[in-house]
């Protein structure tokens, strides 16, 4: 029997502004959209967050429901569906510009949540929808409410200035499993005083913070993936890229289902690499997964 699993990606939804048109975005909606391309009908995958009462926020649920996510937890709210204008710059590398007081900076604890709260299989959530004390209260406040056996995916996902070492360490703090890039890993080590290596950083982290696995993304150079036994380097497949925006999300999203899974830590690796390179090769970051992506 197939198992059947519940995810929840909780935190930001809204529009990339590309200079070709607008693309949907959000690290947690489209590591939604991904998992739940990825799960098919062995899953349920709900967006957790807040969208304004206007034409993007209704194209906003209307894309969701084209990618199969569960809309039923997403909130209307006084302001206005969020939004980044996105460039891209010479080596192909994203520049943000996130608009302020956005809708999912205002997504309101419900206590109807610790219900669903407790049945998640795994969460992912971010440090951007936490810039504002609404959203991260209620961001740590469901977190908190999950099981001790949920995977809590922390993607760390920095974007400057939208960040407080505070919320940093407290996020690693709830989590069990760390997603992270190389700057992020550099500010984090600093935020904490750690020194060395990459390795020997992420094994600091592990140990300080319980985490059971941690995934470090290195762009062209691959990613390496630890747990408690063992450390993969696993190398990025050769791509033609077209944008980098949401690479990183799809890797996360295949790293929560093959951690579902309980797959092995180097099936995982080649799995999100594998994902993550299709993305990179097309515009914006949750197209439609063919069928040779597996899942």
């Amino acid at each position: 029997m197939t198992p059947y699993f519940r995810i929840i990606g909780l935190g930001e939804v809204l529009w990339d502004l590309f200079p070709d048109g607008d693309h949907f975005g959000g690290a947690p909606a489209n590591i939604a959209c991904t998992a739940a391309g990825l799960l098919g009908p062995s899953g349920s995958v709900k967006l957790v967050s807040a969208l304004g009462d206007d034409q993007r926020g209704r194209d906003a649920i209307n894309f969701l429901k084209q990618r199969h996510v569960n809309v039923s937890e997403l909130q209307i709210s006084d302001a206005p569906t969020g939004t980044v204008t996105v460039q891209l710059d010479d080596l192909d590398q994203p520049l943000f510009n996130i608009s302020s007081n956005s809708a999912w900076d205002n997504i309101v604890w419900s206590k109807r949540w610790y219900h669903l709260a407790a049945k998640v299989d795994a969460i992912c959530f971010g440090s951007l929808a936490q810039r504002g004390t609404t959203s991260r209260k209620t961001i740590q406040e469901f977190i908190g409410a999950t099981s001790a056996n949920a995977l809590k995916v922390f993607d760390m996902n920095l974007r400057e200035p939208f960040y407080e070492p505070d919320t940093l360490i407290q996020s690693l703090k709830l989590a069990n499993i760390l997603k992270l890039n190389e700057e992020e890993l550099c500010v984090i080590a600093k935020i904490i005083s750690i020194s060395g290596d990459s390795i020997d950083v992420l094994k600091r982290l592990q140990d300080d913070y319980q985490l059971s696995c941690i995934a470090l993304t290195q762009g062209a150079a691959g990613a390496v993936l630890i747990n408690h036994s063992e450390t993969i380097n696993a190398p990025s497949l050769p791509t033609t890229v077209v944008d980098t925006v949401g690479a990183g999300d799809a890797f996360t999203a295949a790293l929560i289902i093959g951690l579902l899974r309980n797959q092995s830590l180097t099936e995982i690796a080649n799995f999100a690499t594998k994902v993550a390179s299709f993305v990179c090769s097309q515009r914006g970051a949750t197209p439609k997964l063919p069928d040779w992506i597996g899942g």
